[in-house]
C-alpha cells in the first residue's frame, strides 16, 4: 500500500446517545477498522504548533497576573489517525482551559482540516495556570464590567485556529503507516497528593493543600487518594516509535500568578523527553486531577519545579521502558454525551469570598469574573448543548476523553470497570462545567465544590457514560 492511498475502514456503523438529556440510552457513536497480517491499513499524522500568547495577554482568564515574560513556549500537539472510518483527531494543548463554544471552535477547526467531523475530535488542555483560559461567552459578559480584565484576545485565538488548520493539513501530506502499538506504565513518586485532606470531625474540608504549600502540618498529611500511575501508549511504524502519549493525574503547576508564561513541570518533562527522541512526537495528557496536586511535595520554589520535572520525566522514561510493541489490529471510536443540570450561581461577592478572595474590591472583582464563567455554563446548558465524552480503543487499550476538572475517583472508577485491560484517561476536555466532584463530596464543601457549576447528579450521568464507553 502506498502512503497516500485511501486508508478507509473495513466497516463501521453509527448511533448516538445523550446521557441525562433523555431517559432512553443507546450505544454511542462507534467506528471500527481492522487489518489483516499482510497489509498496513492504518496511518498516523502527528502535528504540533505554537500557542504561546503575546505579552500582556490574560492568563487563567484574567484570574491571575497577565503575561509579562516567558519561561518556555506553549504548544498544541496532536495526531490524526487514518484507517478507522473518518479520520480521528486527538490533541493536547498547553493551556489552562477551553470552555463551551471555544472548545467546540477548536474541535471544528481541527475536524475541517482533517476532513472529519467534530464528534471525532478530542481536544484536551494540560491545565497549566500561567497560560490562556478561554471562553467566548465569558469574555462577552466580562466586557460589560469595565473593572474586569479581558478574558482573552480574539485575534490571538483566531491565529491559533489558523495554525491548527495549517499544521493538520501539512501533517496529512505525509501520513506514516503504523503497524504496532505498545502500552507501558510506571509509578511516579513524590508528585501527586490529594488536596482535600484537612477535614473537621464531620468530614467537611477546612483547608486545601494546593499546588504549592508551605504549611508543615498540611504537608505532613498523607498523600490521600490518588492514581500514582503514569501510563503510555505508543504507535510504531515497524520498529520505529512514531508517537508516544503519556497520561498522569495531577494539577500541573509548581508556581504561577507571576505573569511568566510556562508549560510548567509536566510540559518541561515532556520537552525533555522530546529532546531525547526528536523523531518521535511526545504528548502529555492530564488525567482526572480536580482534587489532586503537588502541594505535599512542592513549596513553590524553582528548586521544587526542577525536582517535580525530573520525577515526571523519570516516570515517562520508566513507562516507556515497559513498552512491548504488538501488531496493531483494531481501532474503535465511541462517543457519549451528557447534559448536566447547572447549580444556581451565588452572588458575585459571596462567590469571591467562597474561593478565598479578600473582602472588598478583590472579592467583588474575582466573584464577578467567576460569576461570568458560571453564567456562560448556565446559558450553554439552556441551549441544550451537551458535553461530549469519547473512547478511542486501540487493540486492548481504551483511551478515554473526558470533560472538566474531574475528581480522581472518576479515573479510578474507569480503570476498575476494565481491570484486565489498560484504561488511559485524559480529562480537561471541554472545561465549561469547571470542577466535577463526586456526588458524595459535595456535602464536604471546600474550594472545588464552591466552583462546581453542576448539580451532584452529574456523577450518575458520568458513571453511566463511562460504563457505556468501556462496555
Amino acid at each position: 500500500m502506498k502512503r497516500n492511498e485511501n486508508y478507509s475502514a473495513a466497516h463501521f456503523d453509527t448511533s448516538r446517545a445523550c446521557v441525562g438529556a433523555a431517559p432512553a440510552l443507546t450505544l454511542g457513536l462507534m467506528s471500527t477498522g481492522q487489518i489483516d497480517d499482510t497489509e498496513t491499513a492504518f496511518a498516523i499524522a502527528p502535528f504540533r504548533f505554537d500557542v504561546t500568547p503575546p505579552l500582556h495577554h490574560a492568563l487563567l482568564g484574567g484570574l491571575v497576573m497577565s503575561a509579562i515574560d516567558y519561561d518556555d513556549p506553549l504548544e498544541a500537539i496532536g495526531y490524526v489517525l487514518l484507517g478507522a472510518g473518518a479520520p480521528i483527531v486527538v490533541c493536547a494543548v498547553d493551556w489552562a482551559g477551553l470552555l463551551n463554544e471555544s472548545h467546540l471552535a477548536w474541535r471544528t477547526a481541527l475536524a475541517a482540516a482533517a476532513g472529519t467531523t467534530p464528534d471525532r475530535v478530542a481536544v484536551h488542555c494540560v491545565h497549566q495556570h500561567n497560560t490562556p483560559f478561554v471562553c467566548h461567552e465569558t469574555r462577552s459578559i466580562a466586557a460589560t464590567h469595565p473593572e474586569l480584565p479581558p478574558v482573552f484576545e480574539l485575534p490571538f485565538f483566531e491565529s491559533c485556529l489558523d495554525r491548527a488548520r495549517t499544521a493538520v493539513r501539512h501533517a496529512l501530506q505525509r501520513p506514516q503507516p503504523i503497524t504496532h502499538v505498545a502500552h507501558g506504565q510506571a509509578t511516579v513518586h513524590n508528585v501527586a497528593a490529594n488536596r482535600r485532606m484537612d477535614r473537621d470531625a464531620s468530614g467537611r474540608v477546612r483547608s486545601m493543600r494546593g499546588s504549592a504549600c508551605t504549611d508543615p502540618e498540611l504537608r505532613s498529611m498523607p498523600e490521600g487518594l490518588i492514581d500514582p500511575t503514569l501510563q503510555t501508549i505508543a504507535f510504531y511504524a515497524g520498529a520505529r516509535k512514531v508517537v508516544s502519549c503519556h497520561y498522569y493525574a495531577t494539577h500541573p503547576m509548581s508556581y504561577y500568578r507571576d505573569g511568566r508564561v510556562s508549560s510548567d513541570f509536566v510540559g518541561l518533562a515532556r520537552k525533555q523527553r522530546q529532546h531525547d527522541e526528536p523523531g518521535c512526537t511526545q504528548l502529555y495528557f492530564t488525567g482526572c486531577a480536580g482534587n489532586v496536586a503537588a502541594g505535599k511535595y512542592n513549596d513553590g520554589s524553582p528548586a521544587d519545579r526542577s525536582a517535580l520535572t525530573q520525577r515526571v520525566y523519570d516516570g515517562i522514561v520508566a513507562s516507556e521502558a515497559a513498552l512491548v510493541p504488538t501488531p496493531l489490529t483494531t481501532i474503535t471510536w465511541r462517543s457519549q454525551s451528557i447534559l448536566p443540570t447547572p447549580r444556581p450561581a451565588p452572588a458575585p461577592t459571596a462567590l469571591g469570598m467562597e474561593v478565598g478572595a479578600k473582602a472588598g474590591p478583590e472579592a467583588q472583582q474575582i466573584g464577578t469574573l467567576l460569576h461570568a464563567f458560571w453564567t456562560s455554563w448556565e446559558h450553554r446548558v439552556a441551549r441544550q448543548i451537551p458535553l461530549s465524552l469519547s473512547c478511542l480503543q486501540v487493540n486492548a487499550c481504551a483511551l478515554l476523553h473526558l470533560p472538566g476538572e474531574l475528581f480522581v475517583e472518576y479515573q479510578l472508577l474507569a480503570r476498575a470497570l476494565r481491570p484486565d485491560r489498560p484504561v488511559l484517561v485524559a480529562a480537561y476536555g471541554d472545561g465549561g462545567p469547571w470542577y466535577i466532584p463526586t456526588a458524595s463530596e459535595y456535602p464536604a464543601g471546600g474550594y472545588e465544590v464552591s466552583v462546581a457549576f453542576s448539580e451532584p447528579s452529574i456523577d450518575a450521568q458520568l458513571t453511566t457514560a463511562l460504563r457505556l464507553l468501556l462496555a
